[in-house]
């Protein structure tokens, strides 16, 4: 950022701003130099001290920063070491922050800061900041200041800097020139700050020196920076609709989660009072997606995801997560789509995507190749890495393409997504809870077929889900008869509500449609519920008594013990525990997870595995069809079935055997013959057994 506005006057005054407010700090620099190199200051401190300067920053800011700089080289420090210093600026007066789409052309060459999180970043290159020319005719170097975006070259060889004077054809010396790192980073708009599904606005931020390198995608942050207008072509005319684009001045980092969403002092009273009622939980319910009827167990473990779990950092560097992981699969019709898009709107940092319409790119990261990196690769970040620190709702996660959902093994669990593309190796954070719909194969879900039989998902994928609720449309008169009168009274109330609003009759009253809506109002407004999660979350980080251990670790013993033949829980299973307990600590404010947060999160956990994680066979919880795919039953008949066809085959003279004689064989040893075509045909899914042109079986 190079504007060249010189004033003798407003050097001097920095000057004396500068000697009487910052020598220590400078002094401090001079110490640290070349590895830092920015003065950086709080506006309200210049404020302070001087009105009329703090004022200049921000309707000058080019003139200002430049002269600014000029001071700072002429601080006795500063000019016996040589340093070049910068001159930075942060926390600027509120009516300068701006929402990137109320930027407007009265705003240009003026100081803003705008909020987002950002999106791509080209790579760091070098940019000429002093360009030297050197003459064909007379050999001179002619020095001249780059300030703007087009290399400006000389028209003659000038005589005040030793030339000839004569108009010359010159030649760039790259090695004379002085240069200075830059980088292209894109902003876009926070997701939470959308309404009614408007399309997030962008701004292209230039970042020189010192602030190149900070940033990655996916980072929230606050761009304090110069608005300028860059010129458009079309072709070799220049046209006269600019694009707006920011020089930025610094960056600040929105170290904590959820800072965007304002809590005041008596939103705060009302949480904390809240916080303390014994109803909490039933309210909390209450209060998401109260006009889809009944699923109560799937609300409360979708009230615990929205709190989440406890991230952390262990001594040797690694890091568990607290984000809980949930996905709903189920029937037509049972508004998995509407939860989800519920979800997105109530929870702060949330973004949503549909798998069928998401490429990896779309939900992870990529690197790409368009104009915003001027035909470089540039790196962009997805739905995952924009909901870092949120909740990311996938609707259709099934339809997904094979290659897209390899990439979420890696976001799921270690919550990061390695990108290794065109020379770019980076890894990015996606520090966010999965919120996943998907439908069944067969168009409905069967109770008595395992549920990797039943999702187009590996096994591999769903294993990392914490909650998997299968959710079921069953007739059932008194069940019916309750969802009818809920969804018919719904409509009626909704009907009311626009005939009171388009028309002018006295046919219905305010109180009918109250009367009509009252079980559709969440108990908590959508509004007041987001300040809830995100004080939750800023403030309450629960630790597990030793009461509250020793349950979870007595379940979880004593159901590994209790079967013998198949493993009912994993160590996942037993963290997942531990997540929700510190989730249900965080929805009382609670800094302490009690006995009452572990019985919670055993029974959301039992519900899930008594629907998707029993073994039909022999009734028993069986993780391996949720972690393999299939039931450790399964998986001894498999195994025995291989036994008997590696005999037979053996004693044959082609070493191969008929499918009669396996069912023979096998059923001598008490396995039905359903079970053993069953078998045979995974085997030979699986390539651990062919069949031969005669229809034989033989082992590879």
């Amino acid at each position: 950022m190079v504007r060249l506005i010189k004033d003798e006057s407003l050097t001097a005054s920095w000057q004396g701003f500068f000697e009487d407010q910052c020598k220590a700090a400078i002094e401090t620099l001079a110490t640290e130099y070349p590895e830092k190199r920015s003065l950086l200051l709080d506006y309200w401190d210049v404020d302070k001290a001087d009105a009329k300067l703090a004022e200049q920053l921000l309707r000058q800011p080019y003139k200002s920063f430049f002269n600014a700089e000029e001071a700072l080289r002429l601080i006795d420090v500063a000019s016996e070491q040589k340093m070049d210093l910068h001159f930075r600026i942060k926390n600027i007066p509120e009516d300068q922050k701006i929402l990137i789409r109320k930027i407007r052309a009265n705003r240009l060459g003026t100081f803003i800061a705008i909020e987002g999180l950002v999106k791509k970043i080209t790579e760091v290159r070098p940019k000429l900041q002093i360009a030297a020319f050197q003459c064909h005719k007379c050999g001179a170097v002619i020095r001249i200041d780059q300030d703007e975006d087009i290399l400006k070259e000389p028209s003659e060889c000038f005589e005040d800097q030793g030339g000839c004077g004569r108009v010359s054809s010159f030649k760039l010396s790259s090695t004379l020139s002085t240069f200075v790192d830059s980088q292209k980073i894109e902003i876009q708009e926070n997701p939470e700050g959308l309404r009614g599904g408007a399309q997030p606005e962008r701004l292209s931020v230039f970042l020189e020196d010192d602030l190149v390198g900070g940033v990655a995608p996916g980072d929230r942050v606050i761009v304090n920076g110069i608005l300028r207008s860059v010129a458009r072509h079309r072709g070799a005319f220049r046209l006269t609709s600019f694009d707006k684009t920011m020089d930025a001045v610094s960056i600040e980092s929105q170290e904590f989660a959820f800072e965007e969403v304002e809590v005041t002092k008596e939103d705060e009273k009302k949480i904390i009072k809240i916080s303390k009622d014994p109803m909490i939980y039933e309210k909390m319910r209450m209060s998401i997606a109260p006009t889809i009827y009944g699923l109560d167990i799937e609300k409360d473990a979708l009230v615990l995801q929205l709190f989440g779990g406890i991230a952390k950092e262990m001594p040797d560097g690694t890091r568990t997560r607290g984000d809980i992981h949930a996905l709903l699969v189920g029937d037509p019709g049972t508004a998995k789509s509407q939860m989800l898009s519920y979800m997105s709107k109530l929870a702060p940092r949330s973004v949503y995507a549909s798998g069928k319409a998401s490429s990896a790119a779309g939900l992870t990261a990529a690197a790409v190749r368009d104009e915003f990196g001027e035909g470089q690769w540039t790196l962009e970040a997805g739905a995952l890495v924009l909901a870092d620190k949120g909740l990311a709702c996938i609707d259709e996660i099934d339809k997904m393409e094979e290659t897209d959902r390899s990439s979420l093994h890696q976001a799921m669990e270690q919550q990061e997504i390695s990108v290794a593309k065109a020379g770019i190796n980076a890894t990015l954070k996606s520090r966010c809870a999965v919120l996943a719909a998907a439908n069944p194969k067969l168009g409905r879900f069967d109770e008595f077929m395992p549920i990797h039989d039943q999702i187009n998902m590996p096994p591999a994928l769903l294993s990392r889900f914490d909650l998997i609720f299968s959710i079921l449309d069953k007739p059932n008169r008194k069940t019916d008869t309750d969802l009818a009168t809920h969804i018919l009274q719904s409509h009626k109330g909704g009907e009311i509500h626009e005939h009171l609003n388009k028309t002018t009759d006295d046919l219905y009253s305010k109180d009918q449609e109250t009367k009509f809506m009252k079980h559709v109002l969440p108990v908590f407004e959508p509004e007041f519920l987001r300040k809830y999660v995100a004080y939750a979350k800023r403030n309450v980080f629960p630790v597990m008594t030793d009461d509250a251990m020793e349950i979870l670790q007595n379940y979880y013993v004593d159901f590994r013990s209790s079967s013998k033949d198949s493993v009912p829980f994993t160590p996942r299973q037993l963290e997942a525990f531990v997540r929700l307990a510190e989730s249900s600590a965080r929805i009382r404010l609670s800094q302490e997870a009690i006995i009452d947060d572990a019985k919670r999160a055993i029974s959301i956990i039992d519900q899930y595995l008594r629907r998707v994680g029993t073994d039909r066979e022999t009734g028993r919880f069986d993780i391996d069809i949720i972690a393999t795919g299939i039931s450790h039953s399964q998986h001894e008949r498999m195994r025995l079935l291989l036994d008997i066809i590696q005999r037979l085959c053996a004693e044959s003279e082609d070493k191969s055997v008929n499918r009669a004689d396996i069912i023979s064989e096998a059923e001598i040893q008490g396995i039905e013959s359903r079970k053993v075509e069953e078998a045979l045909d995974r085997l030979s899914r699986d390539g651990q057994i062919y069949k031969t042109p005669q229809g034989k079986y033989g082992i590879p």
